[in-house]
């Protein structure tokens, strides 16, 4: 059904509020592409920002180089809509291919990263300008309703790990997602609606409204496969399938903050931080011994106590892998307690062993130097 441009507005603005998302004077940068669903979101923050709804705006869009001279009519049509709204721009270029090439990473997830270094160096700049402390600073993302429902089919053909049919959170750190309550649908609507109206509206060189990426519509891409050849056929049984979709997943999301909040109070509780292992080189990561009371808590908490522990030992970009969780979770036997002698190396260089006093993770380097000692 199509939207008039208050409904989606109010929408948006609903979202903020119920999710507590930012503070009405909290500096905002808006990631825009120029696709439809961001060209969306910075109209309607324009129009938050002037009901004194959200603080100082700015826009930030990366060109990847990955499409030619398309490419350089996204970064034209953004640099026309923030003229319009009158919204301080922030552009950068980044050879991804290039970066992929030479590093051999993933082109998607080196983009990602680039985007959001981008995002944060931004926000700094921002919060430095509106005198705001970066903490209070927000980065809002046009990820829809619509992004949510295909990352939840994406998750339940390839798997996923605890929490993970939450989908997308309407907040990761200073990240927000204020549309994840509203369709695609409604947001092109919108749009549509802003030029009926006379209201000043961006085009690009051929008169459209939001620019397209032609790559959206590749069957052989993940996420556009599903959402070209699966959700249309889901909707057909269901035609109330974002709304239905997205209850669900926000009831799972409640039950998932929940557990996190018990496996936050555990890990504190029962994980004892090794800044330093003797004998280590002094280069060696932080080793961390697992009290053995972890043992005599339900499966479930304990795989999220320890995904927690390994991914401040790995870091942000690394990714925590589920064989590593359950082989750590072995080193407790049947009755809850630390199996002694056990050992085994996880995530190719670290290592879990266990004795009576609980289980120890720590770089490989460090066990070895300890069993040399011994």
């Amino acid at each position: 059904m199509a939207a008039s441009a208050p409904s989606v507005i109010e929408r948006m603005k609903a979202t903020i509020a119920e999710r507590e998302l930012c503070a009405p004077d909290a500096p905002v940068l808006l990631m825009v592409s120029g696709g439809s669903d961001s060209t969306a979101l910075a109209y309607a923050a324009r129009s938050l920002h002037d009901a004194g709804q959200v603080g100082d705006l700015a826009m930030l869009h990366v060109n990847h180089c990955l499409r030619g001279e398309e490419a350089e009519a996204d970064a034209r049509f953004a640099a026309q809509l923030a003229e319009l709204l009158d919204i301080p721009l922030f552009s950068c270029t980044i050879d991804i291919a290039r970066e992929a090439e030479r590093t051999g990473e993933n082109v998607e997830a080196l983009g990602r990263r680039e985007r959001y270094l981008a995002a944060n160096e931004a926000l700094e700049s921002l919060c430095l300008h509106a005198a705001a402390p970066l903490a209070e600073g927000r980065i809002f993302t046009a990820h829809t309703a619509d992004d949510r429902v295909e990352s939840f089919y994406m998750r339940s053909i390839v798997g996923t790990g605890p929490g993970g049919f939450r989908s997308m959170r309407y907040r990761n750190g200073p990240v927000v997602r204020p549309l994840l309550d509203t369709s695609r649908e409604e947001l092109r609507s919108f749009i549509e609606q802003r030029e009926r109206e006379g209201r000043p509206t961006a085009c690009d060189e051929q008169g459209a409204l939001w620019r397209e990426d032609a790559t959206n519509a590749h069957t052989d891409r993940f996420r556009a496969y599903v959402r070209h050849e699966i959700v249309p056929r889901a909707k057909e049984r269901n035609p109330q399938l974002l709304d239905v979709l997205c209850r669900t997943m926000n009831l799972i999301a409640d039950e998932d903050d929940m557990l996190d909040a018990q496996a936050d109070e555990l890990a504190v509780r029962l994980a004892s931080w090794i800044e330093q292992v003797e004998g280590a080189d002094a280069d060696c990561a932080a080793g961390c011994t697992l009290a053995p009371e972890l043992g005599g808590f339900a499966r479930p908490l304990q795989r999220r106590v320890v995904a927690r522990v390994l991914g401040l030992m790995l870091g942000s970009e690394a990714r925590v892998e589920t064989a590593s969780i359950e082989a750590l979770l072995d080193a407790f036997d049947e009755g809850g307690a630390p199996r002694g002698g056990y050992v085994v190396n996880i995530q190719g260089d670290l290592a879990v062993s266990a004795n009576k006093r609980g289980v120890r993770i720590e770089p490989m380097a460090a066990f070895r130097s300890r069993r040399k000692r011994r």
